[in-house]
C-alpha cells in the first residue's frame, strides 16, 4: 500500500469520524501549533537556536498532515497503534509519540458555538453567559463510561466504582441545546460521584445563582438544583401518591412525558458521543481520559454546530382586518 492510498483512506468520515472537509480545517489550524511545540521542543533539547538550515537532518516519516490522522482514527475506532503502525509502514513508537502530540491539541479546540463560526466555548461561565446572552435553554445531564481497573493492592481500586453499573466507570456531564447540539461535556469525575455532588464541587449551581435568566431541562439525577432553583431548572414532576384520583396520576403521566421529550435531546447528544470507540468502554491509561474525552466532544460539536437551527413558527394569531360591531 502507498502512503497516498493509507492517507486517502484514514481521511474518510467512516474511519476519522469527521469530513475530508473539516479535516481540512483542522490541519490549517493546528499545524502552526504543531510545528511550534515541536520547535521549542527542539530548542530545549539542543540548549540553544538550531545550527543547520530547515530541512537539514533525517526525515518524518510521518508528516503532520499523517499525525492528525492516526490521532482521528484512533480516536474514532479505537485502533491499536502497531495496526495503525502497520498501515503506514513505521514504528509503533511513531505512532504513539504522534498521538501524544497531537490529541492534546485537538483537546484545547474546545466547542463549537452554533452559528457562531470561529467562536468556542472554553469553560462553564462561557456556556451559561451564552445562553444567557442568546436565550437558550439548556439541557444537562451525566454520562458514564466504563474504564479500566487497578489492579489487586493499587490505591484507588474501588474509587471508580458506580452504584448502578457496580463497575470502574468515568462520569461526565453534557449541556446541549434544544436541539441536542454540544455546548459543553466535562467536569469529568468518578463514577461513584453522584450527579447532584458534581453540581455542588464543580460550580454549576453557582452559576445557576449568577446567571437568573438562564433555564435547563434536567433528568431526576438533579432534583436537587431544581428544588433550589425551581423557576430555573425543571426536573420530572414527583410522582404521586397511590391513593391519587385517576386523573392526578393521568395528569402526572402527560407532564412527565412532555418534560421528558424537552429533555431527550441530550441523551441524543450523549449517544454522539458513544459513536466513537473510546467512549464506549475506554481501555486507554485513565490519567488521558479526560483528554480523550475533550478531543472526542470537541470535535462532535463542529459537526453539530454546523446543523442549521430550527426556527418555531409562531402561533399568535393576527386578525386579517379589524371587525366592526
Amino acid at each position: 500500500m502507498t502512503q497516498a492510498w493509507v492517507r486517502a483512506a484514514c481521511s474518510h468520515p467512516a474511519l476519522s469520524g469527521v469530513s475530508r472537509a473539516h479535516v481540512g480545517e483542522l490541519l490549517e489550524e493546528l499545524a502552526p501549533k504543531w510545528q511550534a511545540a515541536r520547535e521549542s521542543a527542539l530548542r530545549e533539547r539542543r540548549g540553544g537556536d538550531r545550527r543547520r538550515a530547515v530541512g537539514a537532518g533525517p526525515k518524518q516519516r510521518l508528516v503532520f498532515v499523517d499525525r492528525l490522522l492516526v490521532t482521528l482514527v484512533h480516536l474514532r475506532l479505537g485502533l491499536p497503534h502497531a495496526a495503525l503502525a502497520q498501515l503506514y509502514g513505521v514504528y509503533r513508537s511513531t505512532v504513539s509519540a504522534a498521538v501524544r502530540e497531537v490529541r492534546p491539541l485537538v483537546a484545547a479546540r474546545d466547542f463549537a458555538v452554533p452559528d457562531r463560526p470561529g467562536l468556542r466555548l472554553r469553560t462553564l461561565e462561557d456556556v451559561f453567559a451564552y445562553a444567557e446572552a442568546e436565550g437558550v435553554d439548556l439541557r444537562i445531564d451525566g454520562t458514564e463510561v466504563q474504564v479500566r481497573r487497578p489492579r489487586a493492592g493499587r490505591p484507588g481500586r474501588k474509587a471508580f466504582v458506580s452504584g448502578t453499573k457496580r463497575q470502574n466507570t468515568v462520569k461526565t456531564t453534557t449541556f446541549s441545546d434544544a436541539q441536542g447540539r454540544t455546548l459543553f461535556s466535562g467536569v469529568v469525575r468518578p463514577g461513584r460521584l453522584h450527579d447532584q455532588t458534581a453540581v455542588r464541587t464543580e460550580g454549576i449551581a453557582e452559576q445557576f445563582r449568577w446567571h437568573p435568566k438562564v433555564k435547563a431541562e434536567v433528568d431526576e439525577g438533579y432534583r436537587g438544583l431544581a428544588n433550589e432553583f425551581p423557576a430555573q431548572v425543571s426536573a420530572p414532576p414527583k410522582k404521586p401518591k397511590d391513593d391519587a384520583p385517576v386523573g392526578e396520576r393521568h395528569d402526572w403521566r402527560e407532564q412527565r412525558r412532555r418534560q421528558s421529550s424537552r429533555r431527550i435531546c441530550v441523551e441524543h447528544t450523549n449517544a454522539e458521543y458513544k459513536q466513537w470507540r473510546p467512549l464506549q468502554r475506554f481501555t486507554g491509561r485513565r490519567e488521558t481520559y479526560a483528554e480523550t474525552h475533550q478531543a472526542i466532544a470537541g470535535s462532535v460539536s463542529d459537526r453539530s454546530a454546523r446543523r442549521a437551527t430550527r426556527r418555531k413558527p409562531g402561533t399568535e394569531l393576527v386578525l386579517a382586518r379589524q371587525a366592526t360591531c
